[in-house]
């Protein structure tokens, strides 16, 4: 193994969380791959320089408290990035139910203030399920925080 590529490859990874999918394409990008490739990803893994569960953890729970993503579009994502199903579960098990309930009413409740001169209610209500939607949250609770409004 390439001593200066893996410590290369450590620093990477060090700076953020990443899977190995994102280490496997920098080292491609560094003209490493094949069983070299393989061999650094497992040290990484080894020295704890990649763990996908942890990855999973922090991408899901930030992205939902700093970006209000919802479920759908944090799993999507997750998916995207070829995690496991376990991951992706333990990724998901940092949203808290009453937290995300709560992120929603209060988003609906921003988007409806945004919407004020929209006199049609109906076309209120679309505007700001179109918007939830789009931020990852599902149907069915969206619908049910609009009526409750």
């Amino acid at each position: 193994m390439d001593r200066p590529i893996f410590l290369k490859a450590a620093s990477y990874c060090a700076y953020q969380e990443r899977t190995q999918d994102e280490v496997r394409q920098r080292l491609k990008d560094w003209n490493v791959w094949g069983d070299e490739a393989e061999e650094i990803i497992s040290e990484l893994i080894q020295e704890n320089f990649v763990n996908e569960e942890r990855f999973a953890k922090i991408f899901a729970g930030s992205k939902f408290r700093v970006k209000k993503w919802g479920r759908r579009k944090i799993m999507f994502e997750l998916k995207k990035r070829r995690l496991s199903d376990y991951c992706i579960k333990a990724g998901m098990s940092e949203i808290n139910d009453e937290a995300y309930y709560e992120t929603l009413q209060t988003l609906i409740e921003k988007k409806t203030h945004d919407y004020r001169r929209e006199e049609n209610e109906y076309k209120l209500n679309q505007k700001v399920a179109q918007f939830a939607v789009g931020k990852g949250y599902e149907s069915a609770l969206i619908w049910e925080i609009l009526r409750e409004e």
